[in-house]
């Protein structure tokens, strides 16, 4: 799967970012680094098992303190790569539809 035809352009990082995946109940937590990144989604690699990610919507927690984070979906994974989608919610993207 070629990574790079993106609708929005995608900010590739020098040094892998650490993250950690979250379930959306909290129920389960995997440490992973961040790749790449734009506005609509993101390219990680998943440090452990990738069977949490049948759940297909999870928190992508930014921080150590929990404060940033982007609600998400799976949209493709390929070994330990993973691509995932941002998910905006109806009132964000009505505040964007206003701008």
């Amino acid at each position: 799967m070629s990574w790079n035809n993106r609708k929005s352009d995608r900010v590739q990082f020098q040094r892998p970012v650490p993250v950690t995946l979250m379930g959306v109940d909290g129920t389960w937590q995997r440490s992973c680094v961040l790749r790449d990144a734009s506005s609509t989604g993101a390219r990680i690699e998943i440090n452990g098992s990738t069977d949490v990610l049948r759940a297909k919507e999870f928190f992508l927690v930014l921080s150590s303190t929990g404060l940033a984070f982007r609600r998400c979906e799976l949209v493709w994974i390929d070994g330990t790569i993973a691509g995932i989608r941002f998910l905006v919610s109806k009132a964000n993207q009505k505040k964007g539809q206003r701008s």
